[in-house]
């Protein structure tokens, strides 16, 4: 595998993301940030933020798919949530739990959540985008 995760000794230990991403594969790949939209563009779950984190997930799946990659080879996630809360970890856990359940991977990754008053889209409540390494 080209992407090792890490939670250096000196730093919290959180369970749900990695402090540390170390890859060492030959390509390195910028994924815009994906939206709950399926392969036609048509939005899916509209005001279900569990569903719509899913979704996000299972597109990076498949954009790394496309190019021979995987959602294991994802270095790093950026998150961007409209209106965040604390209240909206455990639905985002949800949305996380069952796309890697779908994509047969471990999900933990080193993470940034942001917190955004708006994506483009007004249905939008989640864009994540990610960083990845392929050998």
């Amino acid at each position: 595998m080209s992407v090792t995760l890490l939670n250096p000794e000196g730093l919290p230990k959180p369970e749900v993301y990695r402090q540390l991403s170390v890859a060492t594969g030959s390509k390195l790949v910028f994924l815009a940030g994906q939206v709950a939209r399926d392969a036609d563009g048509q939005p899916v779950g509209q005001g279900d933020f569990a569903a719509q984190v899913e979704q996000c997930y299972l597109n990076i799946g498949t954009a790394l798919a496309a190019i021979g990659g995987s959602f294991d080879d994802v270095a790093k996630l950026t998150i961007y949530v409209v209106d965040w809360s604390p209240e909206k970890m455990p639905l985002l856990g949800e949305g996380v739990g069952r796309a890697a359940a779908k994509l047969g991977v471990d999900p933990v990754k080193p993470i940034t959540l942001l917190g955004v008053a708006a994506l483009g889209e007004p249905d939008l409540l989640v864009e994540v985008e990610a960083t990845a390494v392929i050998e």
